[in-house]
């Protein structure tokens, strides 16, 4: 038994064990997109909604889905490349690949996301990012957890930052807020914060998680690009809801900070 192994044996949560699962099927999505990263013979594709679709991002869902058939037979899985399936209960949300545009440029900044729902809570997350030689990781009740480079589990706390003025703030693009009508608000934001940055994807939620920034939205998302992401953001104590201010990633955008700064940021980035 590894140490990472030993570790996830000794947290307390009833979904230990699909947590230590989702690990093991970050290590198998790793070794696909590690070795594809960057390789001259990479096979890309458009999709109908123009974003791109890799040979890895197709073999790594692949190898999840093959893996999960053994281990959790009965589970469904919801994933954005090999098909979307409602949940019975149990059911896996798969992104392979987070940042394909950045995996297929080049950028370093990418990762497969693993969350599993139960009965419409996500219980369990798994972001790995290799090339940035993180993982992140929690389970209901676990706390949120970060290894770097192969290091000891580190407890991750948001940060205690409680005014817009002394916030870090971070977004993917303001196209997509102009397509919300509501850019000119959201410039009134990074108005109001002390800094602004775009890091974009997963990470930005990560970095929430983390006490490295303090808010995180994007206008406009699917479920598998929120499932793993949700569980470790509460687990670290922040907030992860939509724009509307529904809990969880079920109203296809998000808006996620450390809590103190919620409400603050949905009077900007909000519908009501």
């Amino acid at each position: 038994m590894t140490d990472t192994e030993q570790f996830l044996q000794g947290l307390d949560s009833q979904f230990r064990d699909d947590l230590t699962l989702a690990m093991r099927l970050a290590d198998a999505a790793d070794a696909i997109t590690t070795a594809r990263f960057g390789a001259m013979d990479l096979h890309v594709e458009q999709k109908p909604d123009h974003t791109p679709v890799t040979d890895a991002d197709k073999a790594t869902e692949a190898r999840i889905r093959e893996i999960l058939g053994v281990e959790r037979p009965t589970d469904v899985v919801y994933g954005e490349e090999l098909g979307k399936v409602e949940s019975n209960g149990r059911r896996w949300i798969l992104d392979p690949i987070d940042g394909t545009k950045n995996f297929v440029r080049g950028v370093p900044v990418w990762g497969t996301l693993i969350g599993l729902e139960v009965d419409g809570e996500l219980v369990v997350g798994c972001v790995s990012a290799p090339m940035l030689k993180s993982r992140w990781f929690a389970a209901s009740g676990t706390g949120a957890w970060k290894i770097y480079d192969g290091g000891e589990p580190r407890q991750l706390h948001v940060s205690s930052v409680s005014s817009l003025s002394d916030a870090s703030i971070s977004f993917s693009s303001f196209s997509g807020w102009k397509d919300a009508g509501i850019r000119d608000r959201v410039m009134d934001l990074t108005d109001a914060v002390w800094r602004v940055r775009g890091f974009g994807d997963f990470w930005q939620y990560m970095l929430v998680a983390e006490g490295a920034i303090d808010i995180a939205a994007e206008p406009e998302l699917d479920l598998y690009d929120m499932g793993a992401l949700v569980r470790i953001v509460l687990e670290a104590g922040g907030s992860f809801t939509s724009r509307a201010g529904e809990p969880g990633p079920w109203g296809g955008n998000a808006v996620a900070s450390n809590g103190l700064l919620q409400s603050a940021a949905l009077e900007y980035l909000g519908t009501h």
